[in-house]
């Protein structure tokens, strides 16, 4: 049975999805965006910034989960524009003690609300 992962401490959905699907042991995580959950205002001024806001918005949903970043096992980062790569990965980075999740950065000519940056990801406990 699938269990839905919804938390008032990351964005409510902007379309027809939830935040996380828990299947057994596995978390499906859908891609964050840089909005701020407690005014809904995009934190885009630059890309560390909204880079660190995704970041703690995917930390609120594994939360929630009963789960951290070092339970992500498969990440998948959306860029606007692959020059963003390096900053991007420096403060994604910040956020893994022990090693990394497999992962792909795809740049893509668009993302939702204009924003530069969207992560998703699978985690397992």
């Amino acid at each position: 049975m699938n269990k839905v992962i919804k938390t008032t401490n990351a964005p409510t959905p902007i379309g027809p999805y939830n935040q996380a699907i828990l299947a057994n042991n596995t978390l499906y995580l859908s891609g964050q965006i840089a909005l701020n959950p407690l005014n809904g205002e995009l934190e885009i001024e630059t890309i560390p910034n909204e880079t660190h806001r995704v970041m703690k918005n995917l930390q609120a949903v594994l939360n929630e989960a009963g789960m951290d970043f070092q339970h992500l096992v498969k990440c998948t980062i959306f860029l606007s524009d692959m020059d963003h790569f390096k900053e991007v990965n420096t403060v994604y980075n910040g956020y893994f003690e022990d090693g990394f999740p497999a992962r792909e950065t795809v740049q893509v000519s668009k993302l939702p609300m204009g924003v530069n940056v969207e992560i998703s990801g699978i985690a397992v406990k």
